[in-house]
């Protein structure tokens, strides 16, 4: 009936295994999986068509940036998807998610602002202008 193999089937060009633990930026192109540890941000190749996917054993200490992310895991940063943004039941996010589409499994948390794909900093209140409920301060 639902084929949920479709939708983590991506490509995987680079694997950040789960013993291993990165210090610093990555750039990549093609399709990441991380289930280790990054403290650093990771980013895809200005351009490029990107995927990324953060197992629930993984963590990502940074901000994303990606055509597509999948998560299962923790990012502690911002995420940033032109097209797409997964969020597993496991998925936590300490920050703020821009996305083209967004879709959210049943547990997962976000402690941040939800920004729809168009929307400018101004507009969502990225310049702390807006309380949490997006309504602008009163002078």
């Amino acid at each position: 009936m639902f084929n949920r193999r479709a939708k983590t089937a991506a490509r995987i060009d680079t694997l950040i295994g789960r013993t291993t633990s990165v210090q610093g930026d990555i750039e990549f192109a093609g399709g990441l999986h991380i289930d280790g540890r990054v403290a650093g941000n990771v980013r895809m190749v200005p351009g490029g068509a990107a995927a990324l996917s953060i197992s629930e054993y993984g963590v990502v200490e940074g901000s994303v940036e990606a055509a597509q992310v999948v998560l299962n895991g923790v990012v502690n940063g911002d995420i940033s998807a032109t097209q797409k943004v997964v969020l597993g039941a496991k998925a936590r996010v300490r920050g703020n998610v821009s996305y083209g589409v967004i879709e959210m499994a049943l547990g997962a948390e976000i402690n941040g602002r939800l920004i729809p794909a168009g929307l400018g900093a101004a507009e969502s209140g990225g310049t702390g202008a807006a309380d949490p409920a997006g309504m602008p301060e009163q002078h």
